[in-house]
C-alpha cells in the first residue's frame, strides 16, 4: 500500500545529506514551508546549495537557515530587500555564495529539469552581466543565452491539501514554485494543512501529482492573536 504521510517533519527530512542542493518553495512570505527549513537547521546537513526566490526575510525561516550556517550557496532572483539583512551581512563577509538568476530563467531552468530538457536558449540577461561567459546564439534576428537546468536532490514545498498517494493542490499564491520544484528535484517533501482520503481530491484539481512527491507531513494552521486562525498562504 503507497503510504507517504510521515509523522513527523524529522522524519520527512531524514537522510538530507551534506552538500545537498535544495529547492525551496516561497514567494517572498508566501508559500515557504518554514517548519520543513526549521526541521532542516535542526537535521544538520551543511555546506547546501539552496535555490529559492528570495534570500530570506528577517530572523526566521530561509533567513534562519541562512544563519545557521548550514548554506554555501544560494541561488535566487531578489537576494536584497528592506529586511534580508541576515544574508546581506553573509554575502559582504565572503561567507555565501550567490548566483543571481533572473525570476523568469529561475522558474524555467527547473521547469527544463523536470522535462528533462538539457539546455534551452533563452533572451533575458543577453548583454548583460548575467550572460558573462555563457555561450550566445543569434535566432531570427535576436540575441539568446544558453541556460542549463537547475535540479535538486531534494524539494522542500508547501501545499494546502494532500493525500496518502501525495497528490496535492496549493492555495492561491502559495502555489508559486512548488509544483516546478517538485518536478525538478530527486525527492520531495511538502507539508499540507489537511490530510483527505483517496478520491476526495478532484484530479482536475491535484496541481503535483504524487509521482513526484516522496513525503507529506500534516501542519497546524498559524494561531492568531485574536485567538482565530490565520489561512497562511
Amino acid at each position: 500500500m503507497i503510504n507517504k504521510i510521515a509523522d513527523t517533519i524529522a522524519d520527512a527530512l531524514s537522510g538530507i545529506e551534506d552538500g545537498s542542493t535544495v529547492l525551496i518553495g516561497g514567494f517572498g512570505t508566501s508559500g515557504i514551508p518554514a517548519e520543513l527549513i526549521d526541521g532542516l537547521i535542526g537535521q544538520g546537513a551543511r555546506e547546501l546549495t539552496v535555490v529559492n526566490n528570495n534570500a530570506g526575510n528577517g530572523d526566521t525561516g530561509l533567513a534562519a537557515l541562512l544563519e545557521s550556517g548550514a548554506v554555501r550557496k544560494i541561488i535566487c532572483s531578489f537576494p536584497r530587500q528592506a529586511d534580508s539583512w541576515v544574508f546581506d551581512a553573509l554575502y559582504r563577509n565572503g561567507k555565501i555564495e550567490l548566483e543571481l538568476v533572473p525570476q523568469g530563467n529561475l522558474a524555467e531552468r527547473m521547469r527544463a529539469a523536470g522535462a528533462g530538457i538539457g539546455a534551452f536558449f533563452c533572451p533575458t540577461g543577453y548583454g548583460t552581466e548575467l550572460a558573462k561567459g555563457k555561450e550566445t546564439r543569434e535566432i531570427n534576428g535576436r540575441h539568446y543565452v544558453l541556460e542549463y537546468p537547475i535540479h535538486g536532490d531534494v524539494a522542500l514545498i508547501k501545499a494546502e491539501t494532500g493525500d496518502r498517494w501525495g497528490n496535492l493542490n496549493y492555495r492561491m499564491a502559495a502555489r508559486n514554485f512548488g509544483p516546478v520544484m517538485a518536478a525538478a528535484a530527486k525527492r520531495t517533501i511538502a507539508t499540507v494543512h489537511e490530510i483527505v482520503e483517496l478520491g476526495q481530491l478532484d484530479p482536475e484539481a491535484v496541481v503535483t501529482p504524487g509521482i513526484y512527491v516522496n513525503k507529506i507531513v500534516k501542519i497546524a494552521r498559524v494561531a492568531t492573536q485574536a485567538g482565530g486562525f490565520k489561512k497562511s498562504a
